[in-house]
């Protein structure tokens, strides 16, 4: 009966099958390390069919980064809700951020400790993605700096600094979240909020620290 029901299976369920079988085994086990039998033996097909959805070991890492990536850029901008104060909106970016990576480690891992780390083309897929996220956050900073100036003196260069340094301590952070008992999403979002609004609640004010003389 299972043999019947799996050919009858929709072909974008199947695949839907065998991607949440390699998130969570290159999450796992680590790109090089994965086989396509172990794919294939955890999401119930056999090796051949998933050669035949989805041709290669390549292809299928690449597939799962994409997927990997458009959901964490939708948990992000989901979570934030326009025409909320600047400090709202990104706490709620952060808190989008730090409970998809909580909820979702096997992708993380595939996002953040694997794609990266070997080379073409899984390292771009995985910039294309930050960079979606680091313009997003430079528009939230911006956004703050027009809620708190008229005419914001922040410059553009130093807009986009503040957004490429908040995105690295979040990637960061959630790497320690995510191998630290106890560590809620609330907490990391909290810890990195703190950290992040103190400096940019100066500057909102039009306080910035500045190096001594």
């Amino acid at each position: 009966m299972s043999a019947v029901k799996s050919k009858r299976m929709p072909r974008a369920v199947r695949e839907q099958q065998m991607m949440d079988a390699a998130v969570r085994t290159f999450g796992q086990r680590g790109y090089r390390a994965a086989s396509m039998d172990e794919i294939a033996e955890l999401a119930g097909v056999s090796k051949p069919l998933v050669y035949l959805y989805l041709n290669s070991k390549e292809e299928l890492f690449t597939a799962c980064i994409r997927r990997e990536a458009a959901a964490l850029v939708e948990a992000v901008r989901g979570a934030v809700t326009p025409g909320e104060s600047a400090d709202r909106q990104l706490w709620s970016g952060l808190r989008g951020f730090f409970t998809h990576t909580a909820e979702h480690p096997d992708g993380w891992a595939v996002l953040h400790a694997q794609a990266r780390t070997h080379g073409e083309p899984f390292a771009r897929e995985v910039a294309v993605m930050r960079e979606e996220i680091v313009a997003f956050v430079t528009l939230l900073i911006a956004e703050a700096a027009r809620e708190a100036h008229r005419n914001p003196s922040l410059p553009e260069r130093e807009v986009a600094g503040l957004a490429e340094a908040l995105v690295g301590a979040a990637e960061a952070l959630a790497v320690w979240a995510n191998t630290t008992e106890g560590v809620s999403a609330k907490e990391a979002a909290s810890t990195l909020m703190n950290f992040a609004w103190a400096g940019l609640g100066n500057l909102m004010r039009g306080e910035p620290w500045a190096p001594p003389k």
